[in-house]
């Protein structure tokens, strides 16, 4: 077991924790928006590294003397899906959240804080004077 088949091992790994976190991320979390997200970071993330321990066991197996044509080959049709993938998943991520915005379909636990009204600082620091006296006052 030379250096190449260790680092293909741990590119192996690493992109299939990230997917998995992936799944479980899609399983989890409660609305689209947070399901984008884990579903979208994590599998670009895990589809680099699968990726790139094709391409690194491909160069390996060039250098070892197998089919010199068919391992370039695959090292450059799995980039090219690489880059396909790089340019697919950001770009549907975003049209699924954007139909799922305009569709008011709104994060669960968001808070709208326009719709009890803003104070500014200088309202708060009355109130709390006029809450101060009125402790001291009525005490």
């Amino acid at each position: 077991m030379n250096i190449l088949d260790i680092l293909v091992i741990a590119l192996l790994s690493i992109g299939l924790f990230f997917n998995f976190i992936a799944a479980i991320g899609l399983h989890r979390f409660p609305d689209v928006y947070s399901r984008l997200h884990a579903a979208t970071k994590t599998n670009t993330y895990g589809s680099i590294f699968l990726v790139l321990a094709v391409v690194v066991f491909a160069i390996q197996n060039y250098l070892n003397g197998a089919q010199a044509g068919g391992q370039i080959q695959l090292a450059v049709h799995s980039l090219i899906a690489l880059v396909a993938i790089l340019i697919a998943n950001p770009t549907s991520s975003h049209a699924i959240a954007r139909a799922s915005h305009r569709s008011g379909y709104l994060p669960k636990g968001i808070v709208d804080a326009m719709d009890t009204g803003i104070t500014s600082t200088r309202e708060n620091k009355e109130t709390e004077e006029e809450n101060e006296e009125e402790k001291q006052n009525g005490a």
